[in-house]
């Protein structure tokens, strides 16, 4: 079961740039005529179709940020390309100009507030891409606004140079060099005490921040992130499930996510981000035999550590895990 608008729309693919070797950005053009809106913050559900553990295209479920302020022509994402990841971002990627498919109406889980009085926003690699409507929005009303932006090598930022233009000094660019590692506790020192801070990047870089936001002794509320869920302490490789309230073993194959495998066997699950963040997916863990590779930013570090829970969107396992789920038949309203 999941929580967003369930009503295809029907689009197009009106135009493709490739903005750094490994990002690309797509022009989606829905076909219903409605008016192209969206806060910032927003994301995009696009309908990808993911080879399965056969190899067989099925339809699954993407969020891309929306990318930029509302564009009549259609809606902007950019998509990093994932050759070891879950099959979504390379099934964009063999997307091209007049291709159709089926997206859904945006949905926000990572909301602007303004009305603070002072901002920082941070963001690596391909989490640029829900900051920069934020920055446009930030720098139109004057707020007073810092920008960190950081990129694994110089040629992979994205969108540098139309944020170069628009913040001017307001904007700091690292490219990954050990010269160039981003200061965050002295910016987050630099943020005025009631300050917010915007960050979106790779689950390490985010918890990076965390430590960081904590140590400053700011209200973690203050604090918003949005993550893709992307990076972990150990490779992918496939695992096995056991799940005893259903009498079923499956296997996760390195290009799905648990939460796929469960679905596509049958398992009532709940979720709605599919990025690590909401915890909606969250579920008990009974037993391991390996390691948890926790990969979301909802459960807090002594959660990880107890193992008790997992969220099965991205977080993945080194050996084999038993589950409960959060399914339950008997608490299920008896028929009339």
């Amino acid at each position: 079961m999941k929580t967003h608008d369930s009503t295809p729309i029907p689009a197009v693919v009106a135009g493709i740039a490739d903005l750094t070797p490994t990002i690309r950005e797509f022009l989606i053009q829905p076909q219903d005529g409605a008016v192209i809106e969206h806060e910032p913050g927003a994301h995009l559900p696009v309908q990808a179709m993911v080879p399965n553990a056969d190899g067989l295209l099925q339809p699954q479920l993407r969020h891309y940020s929306l990318v930029g302020e509302p564009d009549a022509a259609g809606y902007r994402i950019a998509v990093k390309r994932q050759d070891d990841g879950r099959g979504g971002s390379l099934s964009m990627w063999r997307l091209e100009t007049g291709d159709r498919l089926s997206v859904f109406s945006p949905a926000n889980h990572f909301p602007l507030d303004l009305n603070a009085g002072s901002y920082l926003l941070a963001a690596g690699g391909i989490g640029i891409t829900p900051l920069v409507f934020m920055a446009q929005r930030l720098q139109a009303r004057g707020a007073s606004l810092q920008m960190i932006y950081s990129a694994r090598s110089a040629q992979e930022l994205a969108y540098a140079q139309l944020l170069r233009g628009q913040l001017g000094d307001a904007l700091q660019l690292h490219d990954g060099s050990s010269a160039a590692l981003p200061d965050y506790a002295a910016a987050i020192r630099q943020l005025p005490a009631d300050g917010l801070m915007y960050t979106c990047g790779p689950a390490p870089m985010l918890e990076a921040l965390k430590r960081c936001w904590a140590e400053s002794g700011r209200p973690l509320a203050n604090l918003r992130f949005e993550t893709f869920g992307s990076s972990g302490s150990h490779p992918a490789q496939a695992f096995t499930v056991r799940i005893p309230r259903h009498d079923m073993e499956v296997t996760v194959p390195v290009g799905a996510s648990l939460l796929d495998t469960l679905e596509a066997a049958g398992v009532a699950t709940i979720s709605d981000c599919r990025r690590g963040e909401c915890g909606l997916c969250a579920m008990d863990v009974l037993g391991v035999e390996g390691v948890i590779d926790h990969r979301d930013v909802f459960l807090s570090e002594e959660e990880k550590h107890s193992n008790a829970r997992l969220c099965a969107c991205v977080s993945r396992v080194v050996g084999s895990i038993s589950l409960d789920t959060a399914y339950r038949v008997d608490t299920l309203p008896m028929p009339a």
